[in-house]
């Protein structure tokens, strides 16, 4: 086989693995049984980066959400943390709880779940 048709076969068969894998992620699940969005989670259950969080930890204020999160509110957290997040930017919790995606480290909120207000 000539190196150029070489080549081609081995980017095709790069390419095939390429899309088999991406078609293959899928966001884990809450606790509760619905899934996260898989933009916001990666992993799964047991070492995914989406868990829900104490209530405790969350205080709604003007045009949003403070988290003050410590070791132990969430598998990702090694020290407390400060996130102020806007209401806006909140995602929908089919659960009731609040959630919190974190990636790529702990330093960083992806996604975060409320549930809905009551007024």
């Amino acid at each position: 086989m000539p190196l150029s048709q070489n080549r081609f076969t081995l980017l095709r068969g790069m390419l095939a693995v390429m899309i088999a894998c991406a078609s293959s992620v899928q966001a884990h699940e809450a606790h509760t049984g619905w899934s996260y969005e898989a933009f916001c989670c990666n992993g799964n259950t047991v070492i995914g980066d989406c868990q829900a969080i104490p209530t405790r930890s969350v205080t709604i204020t003007p045009g949003g959400y403070q988290l003050l999160l410590v070791p132990g509110d969430h598998r990702l957290i090694t020290r407390s943390h400060i996130f102020r997040l806007k209401q806006s930017d909140a995602r929908r919790s089919q659960d009731g709880s609040y959630h919190l995606c974190l990636f790529p480290d702990e330093n960083t909120p992806r996604c975060f779940y409320a549930p809905d207000m009551a007024f």
